[in-house]
C-alpha cells in the first residue's frame, strides 16, 4: 500500500513539473524528424534527444549504414533543418552518426 502511495506521489510530482510533457513532446518530435529524413534521404534513422532545464541540449541522428545518393554535407543540412523545424528550437548540437557492420 505504501509503495502505491509513493508511486502516485511521484507521478503527480512529475506531471506537475512538466517532465512528462517534455518527454512526450520530445518523443513525438524525434519521430517526426525520423519520418522527415526517411522521406528526404531514403533511410530512416534513430533520433534521440537531450533536454536540460527546458533547453534542448542535443539531438542525435543515427543512421543504419550510410544512405546512398546523398552527401554527408547534404544529410547534415537536412538533419539540422528538420530538427530546428520539428523541435521548435535549435539545439546546442546535432550529432549525426552512421552505424556500420563489423568486418
Amino acid at each position: 500500500m505504501r509503495s502505491i502511495f509513493l508511486g502516485l506521489l511521484l507521478a503527480a510530482t512529475l506531471a506537475g513539473c512538466g517532465a512528462v510533457d517534455t518527454m512526450t513532446e520530445g518523443l513525438k518530435h524525434s519521430q517526426e524528424v525520423a519520418a522527415d529524413l526517411a522521406r528526404s534521404v531514403g533511410s530512416k534513422p534513430f533520433v534521440g534527444f537531450n533536454w536540460s532545464n527546458g533547453a534542448l541540449v542535443s539531438v542525435t541522428v543515427n543512421f543504419e549504414g550510410i544512405p546512398p545518393g546523398e552527401s554527408i554535407q547534404q544529410i547534415a543540412q537536412l538533419s539540422r533543418q528538420s530538427v530546428a523545424e520539428r523541435f521548435k528550437q535549435a539545439p546546442k548540437r546535432v550529432v549525426i552518426s552512421f552505424s556500420l557492420p563489423g568486418a
